[in-house]
């Protein structure tokens, strides 16, 4: 049929042998997903209102669904991921680890889409389930690291090929890849001062109550019901 010729994963490319994807588009698309899937975790959890929530989860798993059974070339996302980052050079990886990290994120979805959508069931599963979500998008978009891709390699035990920034193929570091004692240590301080600052700001915030000038204050302002 004429229509099976849309129906593939991956593209061939000279000097590759297997059907390799664009991890710049990947992680475009990643990114475009990553900010509402945020937007609409925090808006379900402090207004307790899933429409946004439901609409990107039905979303979310359309174009999952297109990427990994139709074609990735037809999905959404990464039509728009390619336009962002079609002026710069592409950096081919595997398709086949891409297929089954992108086949997890599916799951996740139908999971999530029967959850909230038809069910409408409240349940701590579904947070769990939209906080990992979020973490794989982040470390796709922020590091490049593709844990889906980590995942497959480690349950097939087949050998690494073609991932992304070159990490399957061992090599020295760099010397500006390396990261110094002195580095760590500057880290974890930030993160030990930032846990501190915060700890002492919620502190603040729960003592101090809005105030008015005498006389200006009416029912139902400034804190006053």
């Amino acid at each position: 049929m004429e229509f099976n010729k849309y129906l593939y994963f991956g593209e061939k490319v000279d000097g590759y042998v297997i059907p390799v994807l664009n991890e710049r588009e990947a992680r475009a698309g990643a990114g475009i997903l990553l900010l509402p899937a945020v937007v609409s975790f925090l808006n379900a959890y402090l207004t307790h209102n899933f429409l946004f929530t439901k609409i990107f989860v039905t979303f979310f798993m359309i174009d999952f669904f297109i990427r990994v059974l139709i074609n990735p070339k037809f999905s959404p996302t990464l039509i728009l991921g390619r336009l962002i980052v079609q002026n710069q050079t592409p950096e081919y990886v595997g398709a086949i680890q891409k297929r089954f990290a992108w086949s997890l994120g599916l799951i996740l979805s139908v999971i999530m889409f029967f959850i909230i959508v038809v069910f409408e069931i409240m349940t701590p599963i579904k947070i769990v389930i939209c906080l990992l979500c979020i973490a794989l998008l982040y470390s796709e978009t922020a590091f490049g690291i593709c844990l889906g891709c980590i995942l497959y390699f480690k349950i097939t035990k087949n050998a690494p090929i073609h991932c992304p920034g070159e990490v399957c193929e061992i090599k020295q570091k760099e010397e500006i890849q390396k990261v110094s004692k002195l580095q760590i240590i500057i880290v974890i301080s930030a993160i030990i001062g930032l846990f501190f600052a915060s700890i002492e700001l919620n502190k603040s915030s729960s003592l101090t109550a809005p105030k008015c000038a005498s006389g200006k204050c009416s029912t139902g302002k400034c804190g006053i019901n």
